[in-house]
């Protein structure tokens, strides 16, 4: 009984191995061959090709306007408001009179200057008479050399009332004058801050109204420190070349994101640092013959800072952080595999990052998909289509 139990478990041992041998080679060429049913495909995602260029740098500054000129209207002398000559928010030329004071005191007190000045001139006359007489009689020995010297001090200090009472004249000529309050200044007038009837007095510190002009318009920029120091180290170092001195052009952006029909000048440029903000400020001057730009607005303003001649140009969203926050970007090399390449970024540019290096001409750049891939994972890359041109002629700096 044995051995014919042994005998039936030969064949059917030899079947089982004979099964298992047969499956093992069936999966083999299955790996070998096409992917089994079910296998990970390799992502598919999309790539742009890096282009090295040469780019126009601009800086995009914050800043506000602020009146081309300011006046502050306060009273020279004091008294009794008896009009205001002017519609609040109006137009007003230099010149135009805005307010009027009570003149009757400074026209009385003019007329006592004028009268005193011809009561002046009369004692000069007398005066001159009296010591051209006693120089005269002194020669003779008619008079004595006292008389004479009394008599030329006389002519003297007539002479030097004379003097004083014309200058009280113009004195009192000055205070009625300033009864009328006039514009110094053409341009728009603000709210009126008192009312026919008010007291008001000379040099007070409330200004009875603003007038400002407009047209042209002041916008004042503010640029980091910092930013110029790195601008200076790229001029020196060659890889960007700085703008020519003179004229340099502003565009400037509005609050609603517009930009501004008219074409500023860059005015002035501080050479001292603010302590308390780091900054450097800067002044352009634009027509403002419309009246669009208000004293106060916030904008933010555009100017040439130089040409990057090697530059590169990389999507935003192309751009992403490492855990220590360094910038970096997905790149396909010749075997289809990421690599996580760091990069220096410089600037902005529309939708796209400007790279100072980290990266060479011809490398390709994952642009989409970065959340299905990471690094050495194989993929299956696809060209992006070709970039707009329109707006990417220059880069904007960092405010």
């Amino acid at each position: 009984m044995k051995t014919t139990n042994n005998a039936f478990l030969k064949p059917a041992v030899v079947a089982a191995l004979s099964a298992l041998f047969l499956a093992s080679c069936s999966g083999g060429k299955e790996q070998g061959g096409a992917p089994a049913p079910g296998a990970p495909q390799a992502p598919a995602v999309t790539v742009q090709t890096v282009k090295v260029e040469e780019l126009a740098m601009v800086a995009e500054l914050p800043g506000r306007t602020s009146p081309y000129l300011i006046a502050e209207l306060r009273p020279q002398v004091t008294g009794i408001l008896t009009q205001r000559a002017f519609t609040e928010g109006s137009e007003v030329k230099a010149g135009q009179v805005l307010y009027r004071i009570d003149a009757g005191p400074y026209q009385a007190a003019f007329d006592s200057a004028k009268a005193s000045l011809a009561r002046a001139e009369a004692n000069l006359q007398v005066a001159r008479l009296k010591a051209q007489r006693h120089a005269d009689l002194v020669k003779i020995e008619a008079v004595s050399k006292q008389a004479n010297d009394d008599a030329q001090a006389a002519l003297k200090q007539a002479e030097a009332d004379l003097a004083a009472a014309r200058a009280a004249l113009d004195k009192a000529k000055i205070d009625l004058d300033y009864t009328q309050l006039k514009s110094p200044i053409s341009g728009r007038i603000g709210r009126s801050a008192v009312t026919a009837g008010a007291l008001v007095t000379a040099n007070q510190a409330q200004s009875l109204a603003t007038v400002q002009q407009l047209d042209p318009i002041y916008v004042d920029l503010t640029q980091s420190s910092a930013e110029l120091l790195r601008m200076r180290r790229e001029i020196e170092a060659g890889r960007l070349t700085a703008s020519a001195k003179g004229d340099v052009p502003v565009k400037l952006l509005l609050e609603d994101g517009s930009e501004y029909s008219a074409e500023g000048r860059l005015a002035l440029s501080e050479v001292t640092v603010d302590e308390g903000t780091g900054s450097v400020t800067l002044r352009a001057q634009f027509p403002n013959a419309k009246g669009v730009l208000l004293p106060g607005m916030y904008v933010r303003a555009r100017l040439p800072q130089g040409t990057r001649s090697e530059a590169i140009r990389v999507p935003h969203k192309a751009l992403s952080r490492d855990t220590r926050g360094n910038a970096q970007v997905m790149v396909v090399n010749a075997e289809n595999k990421v690599e996580a390449r760091p990069v220096q970024v410089a600037q902005s540019l529309g939708s796209n990052w400007v790279l100072t290096g980290g990266l060479a001409a011809g490398e390709r750049i994952i642009v989409d998909g970065l959340q299905k891939v990471r690094p050495g994972v194989p993929v299956q890359a696809q060209e992006a289509a070709a970039e707009s041109e329109a707006g990417a002629s220059a880069a904007v700096a960092p405010k």
